[in-house]
């Protein structure tokens, strides 16, 4: 079975509560779920929240929207993974953070069009090393012998809660997904600052009108154009360099030691 498998957390130390903020009369996290559920090549979706009572919320709005929910630790977010993925007999995982609410369907599918077509011959298929596409379209599709490999063997906190670092660590095979432009470089679409918030309102305000949930990478591009101002709105957090362990460039403003465990 191939699942995609979205983490969510209401107590992000950057924007607390940040996954349920509204956009056109809904959360964000209804957002992206409706919006994955249009990728042809995921045959379940389970969001795998924390066992915290602060995260309540997020189970319930998974529930009112039918949609399976896993609760397992904060902390440990490997483990979450791959409880929820053995519990619901994943062989493939996509991996998706509820701090991407623009999550495209076309690009899930194709990397997990790319992970079938060679089984066997990645740990990992990913689009995040080097990350080319805009910030907030990255996501990571394992195997599920490769998910319990790095569940064993992971022994930093790091390698535990941020699930893919092991996998750089290792020296585990990987393919990257990459955009022939460094659409990277000026394109900031996931969610960790109020300004981050604005941009992505904004998007999902003026886009669904004409495309509903449908919208796609391109159109967002082509929005990006046509406002050029709402694109520099969050370009504060675009101009650093230092890498994560996360994979992710870190924002120029982030405070040294900051994380988010969506």
């Amino acid at each position: 079975m191939i699942g995609a498998i979205v983490q969510a957390r209401m107590g992000s130390t950057r924007l607390p509560g940040k996954v349920l903020m509204p956009a056109a009369g809904k959360p964000l996290l209804a957002h992206l779920l409706e919006r994955l559920g249009r990728a042809r090549t995921l045959e379940t979706i389970i969001v795998a929240t924390s066992d915290d009572s602060r995260d309540d919320p997020v189970a319930a709005l998974c529930t009112s929207l039918g949609i399976p929910v896993f609760r397992g630790s904060e902390r440990d977010v490997l483990d979450r993974y791959y409880q929820a993925a053995r519990g619901a007999g994943i062989d493939l995982v996509v991996r998706i953070t509820a701090d991407c609410p623009l999550v495209d369907p076309a690009i899930v599918d194709a990397m997990v069009q790319y992970a079938v077509e060679h089984h066997g011959e990645f740990d990992l298929v990913t689009n995040r090393r080097p990350l080319t596409f805009p910030d907030g379209l990255d996501l990571d599709v394992i195997p599920i012998d490769a998910l319990a490999e790095a569940w064993r063997e992971a022994r930093e906190p790091m390698q535990r809660e941020h699930v893919i670092p092991w996998f750089w660590d290792a020296g585990r095979r990987l393919h990257n997904l990459e955009h022939p432009a460094n659409l990277y470089a000026e394109h900031r679409w996931t969610l960790d600052y109020a300004e981050d918030y604005a941009l992505i309102r904004r998007v999902i305000e003026e886009l669904t009108p004409e495309y509903g949930s449908t919208f796609a990478m391109d159109d967002v591009l082509a929005f990006m154009a046509e406002h050029p101002d709402v694109a520099r709105s969050n370009a504060l957090y675009i101009t650093a360099q230092p890498v994560s362990p996360t994979g992710r460039t870190l924002p120029a403003a982030a405070a040294p030691g900051a994380t988010n465990r969506t």
